[in-house]
């Protein structure tokens, strides 16, 4: 079976997304699926880097990772779900997120939360698919 044809869809009649993300993905003969859990900004030593944008930058290397580990890449991400414990963070979180995707617009939620360690600014959770 070949890899997963990842289709975006965007209809002109729902709002448009703010930015890099679609409104539906729609999975085409695809093979796998990989459920990414939560990852926090924590270095594999356990520490945790100073900062909004180095934490989001280590959850997404964490993500980055595990996709390593299935042999995808972030071009195979269909759905992310960014957990913030801070509302101030939607603009920074985006900066990131757009640098690590590129171009690619995967299904996307964010949350204002609790996580459950106060030291963690943000969790990122995503799915996979080849």
């Amino acid at each position: 079976m070949p890899a997963a044809h990842i289709l975006s869809h965007n209809p002109a009649t729902v709002h448009p997304p703010a930015a890099g993300y679609s409104m539906g993905v729609e999975l085409t003969q695809h093979r796998r699926l990989l459920f990414i859990s939560g990852q926090v900004p924590e270095r594999v030593d356990g520490t945790v880097p100073e900062g909004f944008e180095a934490q989001c930058e280590q959850a997404w290397r964490n993500v980055g990772e595990v996709l390593a580990a299935a042999g995808l890449g972030v071009e195979n991400l269909v759905k992310v779900t960014t957990f913030l414990t801070d509302r101030s963070k939607l603009v920074p979180n985006r900066a990131v997120r757009t640098t690590v995707l590129g171009d690619h617009r995967p299904a996307l939620t964010v949350v204002v939360v609790d996580t459950v360690d106060s030291k963690w600014l943000l969790e990122i959770e995503a799915i996979a698919a080849e």
